[in-house]
């Protein structure tokens, strides 16, 4: 399947709970001319600890900078677990741009933001020790949802996320997504923008907020989930575990996955629908990279954008 842009974050490589096998798949189905990669892709903080790197991560690597062979653009926006590459910022990786965050130019001519999004987590940026104990806490949640979802198989039952279920029954947690995305939307509400779109707290979701449109690509750790983009400016959530794609307001099953085999995964020729991409100048902010509007190649890009405190 062809598709203008998609949307992925949070794969988290160093993690035992990444999973890798089913992203290769889904980017061996699909082809796009914009790939976002909205945060989180290494996961610093575990490779720190306890070094792990699996094959598969390299051949995951080697394909994101092959992607320009098809006429891709990778845009790799980092988050607070690869935060460590923000010294990378503005720097090609052969077909890959570092940016800080950028300015997405739907089909339709509608702008939308793409951040990771842990900017706007209070958790985040007040205190990295809580921070740290509640992603420990995660992991011993996905090691007993590994479990769960053995036994599920072995009953014939199909995948069933625990650590969702966990965290939409506390309290707590439904208060902390609310006031994240709240706080998402009103941030690109002030800049102009038609939605956002981004990433972080592993909850996949399209959502209408007053005027604006709340996106998150979700994760590949428990949801395994992209946004996708068609060339009319339709935007999608497709759910790899169920093999669907959960448009707004058309419910789940519109497209199906497996129609979207093309080939046996190898790298091979694609339609050249490139439509350009702009670049933001840099200024005293961060850079913006506007993507999927040609006009942006003839012009500078003054925007810049700032967390408000």
């Amino acid at each position: 399947m062809h598709y203008r842009a998609v949307w992925i974050s949070d794969v988290h490589l160093g993690t035992k709970h990444s999973q890798v096998h089913k992203l290769l798949e889904f980017l061996r189905e699909t082809e796009c001319d914009y790939l976002y990669i909205v945060g989180d892709l290494l996961d610093g903080w575990q490779l720190r600890r306890k070094w792990y790197w699996a094959d598969e991560y390299n051949v995951l690597i080697q394909k994101l900078l092959r992607k320009n062979r098809k006429h891709t653009k990778v845009i790799f926006i980092p988050g607070n677990h690869d935060e460590f590459l923000e010294k990378f910022v503005g720097i090609n990786f052969g077909s890959v741009r570092l940016v800080e965050r950028a300015i997405h130019f739907a089909a339709d001519g509608k702008r939308y933001l793409v951040i990771h999004g842990h900017q706007f987590d209070g958790l985040t940026q007040f205190n990295r020790v809580l921070e740290r104990l509640g992603s420990a806490l995660y992991d011993r949640i996905l090691d007993l949802n590994v479990w769960i979802n053995r036994i599920r198989r072995m009953l014939g039952f199909g995948y069933w996320s625990f650590a969702s279920y966990v965290k939409q029954k506390a309290k707590g947690a439904v208060k902390y997504v609310t006031d994240y995305e709240e706080a998402m939307v009103q941030f690109a509400r002030k800049n102009g923008m038609a939605g956002i779109i981004c990433g972080h707290i592993h909850r996949p979701e399209i959502r209408q907020i007053g005027d604006m449109v709340y996106m998150n690509c979700g994760d590949w750790i428990e949801n395994c989930t992209a946004l996708v983009e068609d060339f009319d400016g339709k935007f999608g959530l497709i759910k790899y575990h169920e093999n669907n794609v959960v448009h707004p307001g058309r419910g789940p099953g519109s497209h199906d996955t497996s129609d979207r085999r093309e080939g046996d995964g190898r790298e091979g020729g694609a339609p050249d629908r490139e439509r350009g991409a702009g670049r933001g100048a840099e200024s005293d902010g961060a850079p913006v990279l506007h993507i999927g509007n040609a006009d942006a190649d003839r012009r500078n890009s003054h925007d810049q954008f700032h967390v408000q405190e």
